[in-house]
């Protein structure tokens, strides 16, 4: 555990009564020490504020959690995939208003689906995961290609641009787009462009059987106790939901960003702002982030959901706060908790600047 640090939250202290209170937001779901757990890391200009580590990293063999452990992100994916569509629009090889028909020539409706419509969730395609026959796949090993023909042919859900759905199928277009433009596997260009560039060395494309130095086990909870996690095929999640990572990675990744290290600024912002439904309507998603408020002050905040894992960031700009939890069971969920943590931590802000 790392003491708190003097020089954050400009040189004030922190009340003693913060740590505390912390802990008491994380353990309402995370109290446990004896189940599966998660990491929690809370930061002011990238210095520690809080870091911690609660219950199992591994049942089986009765490891503790540690703040270094390494879990799925599950869909924070997302935001390494639309930085990846930056920096190739950075480098001239392609432009977020292009049409998917230009890099998928058989795509159904692809003259009138951007690469925009792909990374806003407004492109109207069908959600794979919403696929009843997602199963017969879950565990194959599939080519990007075979991903994007296994849900190009379905029905739309709406026009492109007419409204904001989540979806997971965009994501895994825009990973097979990365690819065919780059000319190297979505895993190679994430690593080389991203994890190296920005000094994650703790953070890999998923895998069952790589040896993943401090991997925490992914677990589900069932009536009769916990049991590992469904095994999936990560090439059928692939670029919207397959990343690996830690705390502190995360917020090297989060530093990289704002210190312009991968994108210039301008292209950054393309990441950050809101963009407008056809009938001009904004909705609070940018390219791979959505951008909400917690007290009233804008955030930048994204989840992740993966059998056995789960995970939620929340970035405040205005503070350069940064909190990130890591779950190790989808039984929970550190999305609220994460919330209450920046909340709890800006209010805490507030009353020591008093």
């Amino acid at each position: 555990m790392l003491p708190f640090l003097n020089s954050t939250m400009d040189a004030q202290a922190l009340s003693k009564g913060y740590e505390k209170k912390i802990d008491s937001i994380i353990q309402t779901e995370f109290g446990n020490k004896n189940e599966p757990g998660g990491v929690f890391l809370i930061t002011q200009h990238g210095k520690n504020l809080y870091r911690k580590a609660f219950g199992k990293a591994n049942l089986e063999l009765n490891v503790n959690m540690t703040p270094e452990n390494v879990f799925q992100i599950g869909s924070m994916t997302k935001q390494f995939t639309a930085v990846a569509i930056l920096m190739l629009e950075q480098q001239g090889k392609l432009n977020t208003d292009d049409p998917v028909s230009k890099y998928i020539k058989d795509y159904p409706n692809g003259d009138k689906i951007t690469i925009h419509h792909l990374l806003t969730h407004t492109s109207g395609i069908k959600d794979f995961t919403k696929m009843k026959s997602i199963s017969s796949i879950a565990q194959k090993e599939m080519k990007p290609e075979e991903m994007v023909n296994f849900f190009k042919n379905e029905p739309v859900d709406f026009a492109p641009g007419e409204k904001f759905d989540y979806n997971n199928s965009g994501y895994v277009v825009l990973g097979y787009i990365i690819e065919l433009v780059s000319g190297t596997s979505y895993e190679d260009f994430v690593k080389k462009n991203i994890f190296d560039k920005a000094g994650m060395s703790h953070s890999y494309y998923a895998s069952d059987r790589k040896v993943i130095p401090q991997r925490a086990y992914g677990y589900h909870k069932k009536e009769q106790g916990f049991v590992n996690k469904t095994v999936i095929s990560f090439s059928v999640p692939f670029s919207s939901g397959s990343l690996m990572s830690t705390a502190d990675d995360m917020l090297k990744w989060q530093r990289a960003l704002n210190q312009n290290l991968l994108l210039n600024s301008k292209e950054t912002q393309k990441a950050f702002q809101k963009y407008k439904l056809n009938n001009g309507e904004e909705f609070t998603y940018g390219y791979g982030w959505h951008l909400k408020d917690i007290n009233g002050i804008p955030d930048r905040e994204h989840g992740g959901s993966v059998f056995g894992f789960k995970s939620m960031g929340v970035y405040i700009p205005a503070e350069d706060v940064y909190v990130i939890g890591l779950s190790n069971c989808d039984c929970h969920s550190p999305t609220e908790v994460t919330r209450s943590i920046a909340k709890a931590t800006l209010t805490e802000m507030k009353t020591s600047s008093k």
